[in-house]
């Protein structure tokens, strides 16, 4: 008789702000930026390949951290600009609250019918905070 493997516990669920639009949706750590980004439920947000490999979801990291879902094409985020913050909202998952800038090729299809909001800080009362 084989025993089964305990199942994996659930990971823990987290905040991610985008800085352009002010929305707020949640996101756990075992799923990618991306994923949550699309239960927004609003057109406009390109999926693309899904695999690191066509650059489309390009995001950059505010404040917050992330983890490496898997490798992403060097041709869309250089070593440089994965230091300075840069990534695929595909290929990475919030380690904690997150605040994430749309970047590259997604931003004229993500903000079509959005006015882009500038320095926006937001703090959730009892949750994460926005400001350090």
């Amino acid at each position: 008789m084989t025993s089964n493997p305990a199942p994996e516990p659930e990971k823990e669920s987290h905040e991610v702000l985008l800085v352009q639009t002010g929305e707020v949706y949640a996101c756990s750590e075992n799923e990618s930026l991306l994923a949550g980004m699309c239960r927004l439920g609003r057109r406009g947000i390109p999926v693309g390949c899904l695999g690191g490999g066509c650059g489309v979801c390009k995001v950059k990291v505010v404040r917050g951290e992330v983890a490496s879902l898997g490798p992403i094409s060097r041709a869309h985020v250089s070593e440089e600009e994965e230091r300075q913050g840069y990534t695929l909202a595909c290929r990475a998952a919030p380690k904690g609250a997150v605040i994430l800038e749309v970047v590259g090729k997604m931003q004229k299809s993500f903000f079509h019918g959005f006015a882009i909001q500038q320095n926006v800080s937001r703090t959730k009362q009892g949750g994460a905070s926005w400001e350090s």
